[in-house]
């Protein structure tokens, strides 16, 4: 017993610092706006700065907009991915697996990068001038320019979650419901859609926080159209000069809690609405045929992944191997150059990909350890920690990145402390493991839902102490799911943008700030040819991962 409590404590200890330590920092400067004085005078004038900030002429806009850019996207998200996700469940869709490919590819496009890869495509002289002489700059940089940015790099995520929800129930009950009466449309109402819509909902609620989390597309975008929302104002006041700690604060708060309004929202509207099926032994329910509705329903497929994948991934890859961009789309301005020059001896491209690579390795070794303890802590312990530990963990859920990086600043930047990782990669590195430990605490734990305790418990009863028991045996049972999450992990840490713009040191460079840089300052070729190397480590990484997954746990 008194080694599970050492275990609890030890994973309640560094929660503390990853998780909760950047939060209440948010917190506090949000209350005393002198705080970052280091000083007694630190807690004088509390809440001074709330209402200047909040009565800002550009607040609500600020506001205004990010909740309408949210919102606009998750719509676009539910008609986009909606509606071919419904298809592919239900019905037998000619080279369905193509397409599930094709649409899984967008996550492999940082958000940033898709953003700039359109800007390249559609601007005044860009690609699709050249090629067909639409010039769409005008609807580029807009509001609807941005949505439609957005939802096309989102929408996956509806897709899958819808597609996978109906191809599990089929079409089978409500072909009961047919017999006994009811018409097409209302068997699909009363039927089939309540049992997807558990993962529709959820989806969307994804969707949304996404929407109003991401900074690359509305900075690249959104600033030309002079659209700005939270995310980017916040960042815009610890970058631009006077720097406004309380007001970055106070709007991270105002983010913070838009975000975990919407989780707690989805729970409410879930709550005792969800759907049970009692069927007795499965039967299989093949998916209809198209029928009549084949053409329409390939090329609206198509049409998707045209613009979804195959747009901006030639765009990079066009402006990856061309020369110059003023050399246009000609063999003759093909070249491998920016990737010499980036791969080069001694080259700073170099720097920075082997920065993100042993950042994201670091992050997958933190995360790993912790979230392993937190699952287990919370799934197999029955002490009270288990609940704070479970909020804790799942907290940078729903948390904007800008939030978690705003709050690491405020933490460690502050004279009383005898040693910080502040101005250090350490910073980076907390920054990563804290939004990203919830991956390998919700796998481990449904992992860990699946394994008897009584494998754990025999070991314990033939004098296996607990650290033991859990090296020896709960560890290799749940190790397939940790690793896959851990892949994952490592693939999105090598490619973040927002903490890392915040709280990279000086000299220091990842693979997302150098392709950012690169794009600020006309060298253009170079960060994509950086892009198409981040993506091509991020693809074989998450393809690891989906064959890890698919492999059963032994036990």
């Amino acid at each position: 017993m008194k080694s599970f409590r050492l275990l609890t404590a030890a994973t309640v200890a560094a929660l503390a610092v990853v998780v909760a330590l950047p939060v209440a920092f948010v917190l506090l400067q949000a209350v005393f706006p002198h705080l970052a004085q280091g000083s007694l005078d630190a807690f004088r004038e509390p809440f001074s700065a709330v209402w200047p900030t909040l009565s800002h002429d550009n607040t609500l806009p600020l506001l205004t907009n990010t909740l309408r850019l949210g919102l606009s996207v998750a719509l676009g998200t539910a008609l986009v991915g909606g509606v071919l996700g419904a298809v592919r469940g239900l019905f037998h869709v000619p080279g369905a697996r193509l397409w599930d490919l094709c649409f899984l590819l967008p996550f492999l496009v940082p958000p940033y990068l898709a953003a700039l890869g359109w800007m390249l495509l559609l601007q005044t002289g860009g690609y699709a001038q050249q090629l067909t002489g639409l010039d769409a700059g005008q609807f580029l940089f807009s509001l609807p320019g941005l949505v439609f940015v957005m939802t096309l790099n989102i929408f996956p995520v509806v897709y899958f979650a819808v597609s996978r929800a109906l191809a599990t129930t089929g079409s089978r009950l409500a072909d009961v419901a047919r017999v006994h009466g009811a018409s097409a449309w209302r068997a699909f109402a009363r039927v089939t859609m309540p049992l997807a819509l558990p993962a529709f909902a959820a989806s969307l609620l994804l969707t949304f926080t996404m929407a109003i989390e991401e900074f690359g597309a509305p900075a690249a975008l959104g600033a030309r159209a002079g659209f700005s929302v939270l995310v980017t104002s916040i960042e815009g006041r610890f970058a631009d000069w006077p720097i406004d700690l309380p007001g970055a604060s106070i709007l991270s708060v105002v983010l913070a809690v838009v975000a975990l309004f919407a989780f707690v929202l989805q729970h409410r509207l879930a709550a005792g609405k969800d759907f049970e099926t009692q069927t007795g032994k499965p039967i299989a329910s093949p998916p209809r045929a198209l029928g009549r509705w084949r053409v329409p329903v390939l090329f609206g497929f198509g049409l998707v992944a045209l613009l979804a994948t195959v747009a901006p991934l030639f765009s990079i890859l066009a402006t990856a191997f061309s020369g110059t961009l003023s050399g246009g789309l000609s063999l003759a301005n093909l070249t491998t150059a920016h990737f010499a020059a980036l791969l080069g001896q001694g080259a700073e491209g170099v720097e920075a990909l082997a920065t993100s690579l042993s950042l994201a390795l670091g992050t997958s070794l933190v995360t790993g350890v912790l979230g392993f303890l937190c699952a287990w802590c919370v799934v197999k312990s029955t002490m009270r920690a288990r609940v704070l530990i479970d909020g804790l963990s799942l907290l940078p859920h729903a948390l904007p990145g800008i939030v978690v990086g705003v709050g690491l600043i405020l933490a460690w930047n502050l004279p009383f402390w005898p040693v910080t990782p502040y101005n250090t990669w350490g910073i980076l590195l907390l920054s990563y493991s804290c939004l990203l430990l919830p991956y390998p605490v919700r796998y481990t734990s449904a992992a860990l839902r699946q394994t008897a305790a009584s494998l754990e418990a025999a070991a314990r009863v033939h004098g296996a102490p607990a650290g033991v028991a859990l090296r020896r045996i709960t560890l290799p049972l749940v190790m397939p799911a940790l690793g896959a999450s851990l892949m994952i992990v490592f693939a999105i840490a090598s490619r973040e943008l927002v903490t890392s713009l915040l709280l990279a040191p000086s000299g220091v460079q990842t693979v997302s700030i150098f392709v950012w840089r690169q794009f600020e300052q006309g060298s253009i070729g170079q960060g994509m040819a950086m892009g198409v190397v981040s993506m091509t480590v991020s693809g074989t990484l998450l393809a690891l991962a989906s064959r890890l997954n698919a492999k059963p746990a032994n036990g």
